[in-house]
Order: C-alpha cells, then structure tokens, then sequence
C-alpha cells in the first residue's frame, strides 16, 4: 500500500508540473468568455443558454486533458524506462497499476472540484454536487480505459484512439439502442442482428450519457437515485478495466 501510494503521489506531481492546472484554468476562463458572448446574443434564456454551453465544453475538455495526460505520461514512462525500472524492484505488477490509477484517479479531482464549483454559479449545491460527482466517475472511468490503451497498445496515437472511440460509443449508445428499437418493427434480419449486437455491447459498456447530465444544471432533476446509478456503473467499469490491466500486465515478459 506504501509503494502504490508513492507511485501515486509522483504520478499527480508530474500532472502538476507538467501545468496541467494552468491549463484547465486557461480552458475555464475561455469557456466561461465564449458562454458570456453567446448568452449576451441571446433573445431569451441567456442564462440557460450560457449554462448548457459551458456544462458542455468543460465536460469535454476535462475528458480529453484526463486522457491526454494518462496515455502521454504511460508512453513517456514507458520511453524512459521508468516502467521497467519499477517492476524490476521487488514490487508486484499490481501495486504498479493500482498506484497508477489512484494517481491518476487524484488527478481527476481537479477539474471535478474546479468545474463543479462553476456549476454553483447556475444550480443549487445538491444539483453541482451531483454533477461534479457524476463528472469525477466519467474520468475516473475514461482514465482506466486510457491506462489500459496505453499497457495494450504501448504507442501514443493509437491509444488516443482507442480512448476516444470507447468514449463516443459510450455515450451514444443509449441513442443507437433507442433507433434500433425504434424500427424493430419493419427491420429486416440483418437489422434486427445489428440491434441484437448492440444491445450485447451496452452490456458491457457504461452508459455515460447518463452521466453529468447538463438539464441537472439547468430544471435541477437530479436525485439520489442518478448518484446511484453513476456511482454503480462507475464501481463496475472500473473494476473491470483495472481487471483487464492487470491481466495485460502479468502476461508480458519485462
């Protein structure tokens, strides 16, 4: 438990010496301009308008740095050796990926709490609290799939890939789900297979586009029934993913 703490002590000193900070503050004050303009042109709603907008962006880019960081610092670990070295010591594999995770699992609290504090600005405590929480399990989730990418693939690009692919079927899973049902009716076989296929996968996969819900924000709908379902899925998919990391890990020879 020591050894996996200190690896993830260094793992969050290297997020914030490499001004990762710095630079979800830079994308903070420029979503927080582009909200104001655009709810200064609106004719009604501005405020709502501005909250979407911002929910929106900041939702993004928290997903896109966390992953970013997480397969950039595996690939410079792994360029340096510094993987290698690590296992090399009388640590197992496990305290390795569990360090890694609980590093970058701190780092996701940054622009949790930072963007959850904006969210204060357009609802009430409850309702940013769900969603910061809601948006943590989200990073939490795309940082263990990025882990995994980057013990699989081992190359930066394709693990970036790879990350943004399962988020984007993450979240548009429950739509597919919705038109497949939708015209089971009329569908021919090969339809009816295609919506068989991605009711198997949504069984694997989290649905995050119930996560960090924007309207949470804007009508104030959520409730403990919505941190449960986040705090379930994201127990699950973790768990998994790290199960498979590790599973990744002890079968290379290093």
């Amino acid at each position: 438990m020591t050894a996996a703490l200190v690896i993830a002590r260094y793992t969050l000193l290297e997020a914030l010496r490499n001004r990762l900070l710095w630079l979800l503050l830079l994308v903070l004050a420029a979503a927080v301009c582009a909200g104001g303009f655009l709810g200064q042109l609106a004719l009604t709603e501005s405020r709502q308008l501005q909250a979407a907008l911002l929910a929106a962006v900041l939702r993004l880019a928290a997903v896109f740095l966390v992953a970013t960081f997480v397969v950039s610092s595996m690939a410079r670990e792994a360029a340096d050796k510094g993987a290698e070295l690590l296992l090399a010591l009388a640590l197992p594999r496990a305290v390795y990926v569990l360090g890694k995770l609980a590093g970058f699992a701190a780092l996701a609290l940054l622009p949790a709490l930072l963007f959850g504090a904006v969210a204060l600005a357009f609802a009430p405590f409850d309702q940013a609290a769900l969603w910061a929480a809601s948006l943590l399990g989200e990073l939490w989730i795309v940082a263990a799939f990025s882990l995994l990418c980057s013990l699989t693939l081992s190359q930066t690009l394709p693990a970036l890939t790879a990350a943004g692919a399962f988020y984007l079927l993450a979240r548009v899973l429950g739509t597919l789900q919705l038109l497949g049902h939708a015209g089971a009716a009329q569908a021919d076989a090969g339809q009816r297979w295609l919506t068989r296929g991605i009711d198997a996968l949504a069984l694997l996969l989290p649905h995050l586009d119930g996560f960090t819900r924007t309207e949470w924000l804007l009508y104030h709908t959520g409730g403990l029934a919505d941190l449960a379902n986040v705090a379930a899925q994201t127990a699950l998919a973790v768990g998994l993913l790290t199960a498979a990391a590790l599973f990744d890990l002890y079968r290379k020879n290093l």
